[in-house]
């Protein structure tokens, strides 16, 4: 099949993300997007593309619905609340329920299988073109811009985060950073020293409700500390307290909690 003339109002790279199992399907979607200008990485796990989607600027995730380790559903539910990309799901099934279930767990559109490169390609471009949150703006900032704080330089610990440039600095390294992570540095920079709960983080992050049983703030906290060099076995700075939330630590203090 030859490729499409790579769409002109695209800013290439922007980086893709197929979560599929079947290895050919996702050989040949792989292929045909990355011929159009695309970086497409392929991911058949679905407990593992949480963990892809959270830590990676991905600009829009293809996500399958049956999965191994996780289904499209349970991704979704997982990343939506911090992954300001689009999320495109594929299903075999003919069931509308499911379709219409994935779009109330925050998919933006679904394409039946056999998928037709060609549709695909064409759904893909229409919601990278339907009003994007670029990769690079912080969760906090995008949910809320009405009330958004101008932009600060916080420093704090040997970290330097600059919203107006949207750069973190660890003891004077310049380290780079998911959306989901930087707007996550802020909040507990913002808030060094004060307890937060997994309610407050939801909320400062995505201005959602925290359902009590999310689990991506906990994988967020995990892959910030490794970030900023936070010993996730012995953590000095994001400190776990049980039952409360995490608090970051404010130089001097030696707060008592799981670590």
């Amino acid at each position: 099949m030859e490729p499409l003339t790579p769409d002109p109002t695209e800013l290439a790279p922007l980086r893709l993300l197929v979560v599929e199992d079947d290895p050919e399907l996702g050989s040949l979607l792989q292929e045909y997007l990355g011929a159009q200008g695309y970086q497409v990485d392929l991911e058949p796990n679905g407990r593992a593309a949480v963990a892809r989607i959270l830590a990676e600027p991905y600009a829009l995730v293809i996500l399958d619905l049956m999965l191994p380790g996780e289904d499209g559903f349970g991704v979704c539910r997982q990343v939506r609340p911090l992954y300001h990309g689009r999320i495109l799901m594929l299903t075999a099934r003919e069931d509308s329920i499911d379709q219409v279930l994935g779009l109330e767990l925050g998919a933006d559109d679904y394409v039946r299988k056999p998928v037709e490169p060609r549709v695909l390609l064409a759904r893909v471009r229409a919601l990278l073109r339907r009003d994007p949150v670029p990769v690079s703006v912080p969760p906090a900032a995008a949910a809320t811009p009405a009330r958004a704080a101008a932009p600060a330089v916080l420093s704090l610990a040997g970290i330097t985060l600059d919203e107006g440039a949207h750069e973190v600095r660890v003891q004077g390294e310049p380290i780079d950073l998911t959306e989901a992570q930087f707007g996550l540095l802020r909040l507990f920079l913002r808030n060094a020293g004060v307890v937060m709960s997994r309610q407050e983080l939801f909320s400062g992050l995505r201005g959602i409700d925290y359902d009590g049983q999310n689990r991506g703030i906990d994988l967020l906290v995990s892959q910030l500390r490794a970030r900023i060099g936070d010993d996730p076995a012995q953590p000095r700075l994001i400190k776990t307290i049980r039952a409360r939330g995490y608090l970051f630590v404010r130089p001097g203090e030696e707060p008592r909690g799981d670590g």
